[in-house]
């Protein structure tokens, strides 16, 4: 079973499930694929608006990588309360084991803004199995 990985911050829950890829992987190249899911969701009492990302991801052999930019996979979603937002990509590591890390930033309404943290979640091919 794939684990599921979540954390609160400020009224948004994020959830995090990484699978293994090994149809798109080649270990032998130092080529691993990970495909994450997530679900974004709103238990505050107001929307908020997903307008950047910041992920950090490390590989265990020692090379890390930032990835920033606006919005996901070219949204930057409204979510009302109790609404949920979900959503797929994919990392690359060069070794078969790693994490990945990092924060959405939201804005609200009345204009003032948060950052939601992403969970720490694991990456392990040997663990991890595509389903």
């Amino acid at each position: 079973m794939t684990p599921l990985y979540y954390r609160i911050t400020e009224g948004v829950r994020i959830t995090a499930r990484p699978t293994y890829l090994p149809a798109q992987s080649r270990p032998a190249l130092g080529h691993y694929v990970f495909a994450y899911f997530v679900r974004i969701e709103n238990v505050g009492s107001a929307a908020v608006q997903l307008v950047s990302r910041l992920w950090q991801i490390h590989d265990s052999i020692g090379e890390d990588t930032e990835v920033q930019g606006e919005g996901v996979v070219g949204e930057q979603p409204v979510i009302a309360p109790r609404g949920v937002h979900e959503y797929q990509s994919y990392c690359v590591l060069k070794s078969p084991d790693g994490h990945m890390e990092g924060h959405y930033s939201f804005v609200r309404p009345d204009g003032s803004t948060f950052d939601a943290q992403i969970p720490r979640f694991l990456l392990d091919a040997r663990k991890s199995v595509e389903r």
